[in-house]
């Protein structure tokens, strides 16, 4: 082998398998602090931090999506000389968590409760210890080049001192209060959750219509949760119904309570909807609190937080919620004044993703963060074009959201998470506590028992992972992060967290300077996966079958900004089917010398071949820059894949095995090693595990992962050459073409004369045809059987092929009378249909005209088959 960079190079295994090297290369890589930063390197910085994945998750195929995309942008700017941060870490997730262990003590017949809270909370960080962060693992599989020595945990000390500083600073300033609001409350759990723990699913439930009062002072109102009309302060109409009007002010009797409600009037309720009255249920749904505060009616909170009707006087209190839909339903039918049902009635209700369970909106008593002045700071940092959304048509549903921001309520009614610091006193006294304070003591002081929202600790994420409130090397050099890589799904939830706390705690710099959106992973057909559908995929296991590189190939080549991404088996395992396709070109390569030269021999040393390979891979180089810079991940991976596939493998080495055997043949070993070199180093990002094997392989150096970003050779291109090779390719391709119309094998050589070449410029290019083609120098003597004329830009050339005793002319006939026949077949088929009036007036016009369609293509067809009969030799 030959030497370069004071290298030798290593030789290639026999085949590619993935399983015998990809954990081994990954460990070594962090071995070697490959991903380790430096925060005092005097490197421009690029950083990135892990949306940290739950400690209860394992690697899922959006998981796998995003991983891939943000190692893509760590890799290449690694490589492109920048101080390159990816932080990692994992979110507490203190519903997940919390659910998780509650069951397991359940399962050992044990009530948490009971256990008390301190004994509860050491049995969680048992369980995190033993169990939690599998996904961790699963990340080294999936290559993710992290810096594992910067790993964090939104439990940890530092984070926590972090979330109890900013808490105290955002209530000092008075943006964190405590009221009674109506939340999403998980009767399960006991415990408020936020919007984003809420899933949507259409569920069969019903509609029941009752009658409010009698005679003419009656009044119809609808539901879907008819027990809720226990807790009705109101009946609420339009102030414009007529039908209506006379009852405005007036009081009626509620049902099954004896109490008297109010009929008000509110713009709100839509006259065209059912009856166009509605009941008001203030302290149990969004809708209904507006309107009680709006008339100042009493909210009655007729639930306790484990779903039981409480508080109401009647004989339904004690009773679960659905067992009391059923109960109040037949109570008043007793009382007839049931007035329809429609049952199974389809709605949309919210359900808790942790628990399952239908949420039931709730008043409650909760903390509450001020959202108004952060969520414009929010706002402004994208609209001055500090923080860059990308796609850009996705920063109006940015703007949609922080614009329209709710105070968010960030208590839970947990024990697992980061426990509210505020201290009630026995006079009523309320004292948030900060990190370096110490809390009061004495009788009667007792800390909140409430835990705040998982997202209050991982909003902070891009600056407390790095030290804050410390002033920290990490938090100069890398700080504000450069971008975020999220889903569109979570925009609305943990990004604007994260924008909100990073100009707060940071003095208006924002955490990241470019936010890149991207979809949802789907299945092949476009579908959204679920467990349900039965279409969920394990990438775990797509890995052992076809390797990590094949995985992360196919995501990345679905890859478009903003939207989803559908994704199959039959992807993946094209995939690995293009990794085979490299290792094999690698290795023929350097089987036959190929070299990374220290510098290219003059182009006017090379030949077409050359001169066009190197002038693609320029203009490759240049592409995948360009479409890398623009977060288009699939326009990338797909460039890399016609070149690697199409245009290097398929012709540069094909054509590269005739200059082998001549006297270019050291100029082309130098070409090979070049091109390969730049194709690995662009491919590297997207499929580490095999072009470090190749490239370290094919140098000798050290490892692709701190090798240098390609760049253009910056050498003025040869269209010249482009264009005789083009013309080449096309002779090649038109006479593989017509050997294969005429049966020929595709190893079969037959004598060829090529006629016009040399007028053309192609004659040095003859060699290259005869051997792609197959064809062979007519010898003296030579007559021609069959010819083409091939059009080529500059005019045509005429191909006149020996071709007897090359085809067994009587089983070509035979297959092509079949051919002619079924083509016959279709003809007349598609005539009928076309020349029967009767047809032509009812059949849609698309229909038409998709038979008119097969009727050319059924003639083209016979015009061909009846060309080749003819061009056949008798016999």
């Amino acid at each position: 082998m030959t030497q370069t960079h004071a290298a030798q190079q290593r030789e290639l295994p026999s085949t590619w398998n993935p399983a015998d090297v990809e954990a081994e290369l990954y460990e070594r890589w962090v071995a070697a602090e490959y991903f380790t930063a430096d925060a005092n390197s005097d490197k421009p910085p690029f950083s990135i931090v892990i949306p940290p994945p739950n400690v209860t998750g394992s690697l899922h195929i959006g998981h796998a999506f995003e991983h891939t995309l943000m190692d893509i942008l760590t890799r290449r700017r690694r490589m492109q000389g920048y101080e390159a941060l990816w932080l990692p870490g994992m979110d507490h997730a203190s519903i997940a968590v919390q659910a998780l262990v509650e069951r397991q003590l359940r399962d050992e017949g044990v009530d948490h409760r009971e256990l008390g809270r301190e004994a509860f909370l050491e049995r969680v960080w048992q369980w995190k210890e033993k169990h939690g962060g599998a996904i961790l693992s699963q990340m080294r599989r999936l290559g993710d080049s992290v810096d594992w020595s910067r790993e964090r945990f939104t439990m940890d000390a530092g984070l926590s001192r972090a979330v109890q500083t900013i808490f105290k600073k955002l209530y000092d300033d008075g943006l964190i209060y405590r009221a009674e609001r109506l939340v999403n409350w998980s009767p399960q759990m006991r415990s408020a959750i936020s919007d984003i723990e809420v899933e949507h699913k259409e569920v069969e439930g019903e509609l029941v219509s009752m009658r409010y009062g009698d005679g003419d002072d009656a009044i119809v109102v609808a539901t879907t949760r008819i027990e809720t009309m226990l807790g009705d302060t109101a009946v609420a109409v339009h102030p414009d119904d007529e039908r209506y009007k006379h009852l405005i002010g007036t009081e009626i009797e509620l049902p099954l309570t004896g109490r008297k409600i109010p009929i008000v009037a509110d713009e709100h309720v839509d006259p065209e909807f059912g009856t166009g009255a509605v009941k008001v249920t203030p302290a149990h749904d969004p809708n209904d609190f507006e309107i009680g505060k709006r008339h100042d009616l009493p909210m009655l909170t007729i639930m306790d937080e484990q779903g039981r009707i409480a508080h109401t006087g009647t004989q339904f209190d004690g009773m679960d919620r659905f067992e009391a839909r059923v109960a109040v339903r037949e109570a008043l039918h007793e009382q007839g004044r049931i007035v329809a049902e429609k049952r199974p009635y389809l709605h949309s209700v919210g359900h808790s993703s942790r628990s399952k369970e239908p949420i039931e909106p709730r008043l409650s008593l909760q903390w509450f963060v001020k959202v108004g002045p952060l969520a414009k700071a929010a706002g402004d940092a994208v609209r001055d074009g500090r923080v860059a959304v990308h796609p850009p048509e996705m920063t109006k549903r940015y703007f949609d959201w922080v614009d329209n921001l709710h105070d968010w309520a960030i208590s839970r009614q947990l024990w697992w998470g980061h426990r509210i610091p505020i201290w009630y006193g026995p006079n009523g006294e309320v004292v948030c506590v900060g990190p370096d304070e110490e809390p009061p003591a004495g009788e009667g002081w007792h800390q909140d028992e409430d835990v705040l929202d998982t997202w209050f600790s991982s909003g902070l994420w891009p600056f407390s992972t790095m030290g804050w409130p410390a002033d920290t090397a990490d938090l100069r050099k890398f700080y504000p992060t450069s971008v975020l890589v999220t889903g569109y799904d979570i925009l609305f939830f943990w990004v604007a967290r994260m924008m909100m706390f990073g100009l707060y705690a940071m003095d208006g710099v924002e955490p990241f300077k470019v936010i890149a959106l991207h979809g949802m992973v789907r299945d092949a057909h476009g579908k959204k996966m679920s467990k349900s559908a039965g279409n969920t995929v394990d990438p775990l296991v797509w890995m052992d079958t076809y390797g990590t590189d094949a995985l992360r190939f196919t995501l990345a080549r679905g890859a478009n900004p903003g939207t989803d991404s559908p994704i199959s088996e039959e992807w993946v395992a094209a995939s690995r089917s293009f990794c085979t396709k490299l290792f094999n070109a690698t290795k023929f390569a350097m089987m036959n010398g190929a070299r990374v030269p220290e510098r290219l021999a003059d182009r006017g040393e090379l030949t077409d071949a050359d001169r066009w390979i190197l002038d693609r891979v320029d203009q490759l180089v240049s592409d995948v820059d360009e479409l890398l810079e623009d977060f288009q991940f699939a326009k990338a991976t797909e460039a890399l894949y016609h070149f690697t596939w199409d245009e290097f493998c398929d012709w540069y080495l094909e054509l590269s095995k005739v200059q082998l055997d001549g006297e270019r043949a050291e100029r082309t070993r130098e070409v090979l090693g070049y091109v390969l070199d730049v194709l690995l180093r662009l491919l590297h990002p997207t499929i580490p595990f095999i072009t470090e094997t190749l490239w370290t392989a094919l140098t000798g150096r050290e490892s692709v992962v701190i090798a240098d970003w390609p760049k253009a050779s910056g050498a003025v291109a040869d269209p010249a050459a482009a264009e005789r090779i083009t013309a080449a390719q096309k002779l090649i391709t038109e006479i593989r073409r017509f050997r294969s119309d005429q049966g020929l094998k595709p190893g079969q050589r037959v004598a060829a004369k090529l006629g016009g070449v040399a007028k053309l410029g192609l004659a040095d290019h003859v060699p290259a045809v005869q051997a792609l083609a197959r064809v062979t120098e007519p010898a003296d003597g030579f007559t021609s059987s069959a010819s083409i004329e091939v059009g080529l830009a500059g005019g045509n050339v005429s191909v006149e092929l020996d071709l007897s005793g090359a085809v067994d002319v009587a089983a070509e006939r035979k297959r092509l009378a079949k051919d002619l026949a079924a083509a016959e077949k279709e003809l007349a088929g598609t005539d009928k249909k076309l020349n029967n009036p009767a047809f032509l007036d009812k059949a849609p016009a698309d229909v038409v005209d998709k038979i008119k369609a097969r009727r050319e293509t059924a003639q083209a067809d016979i015009a061909r088959i009846n060309a080749r009969l003819a061009a056949l030799p008798e016999g």
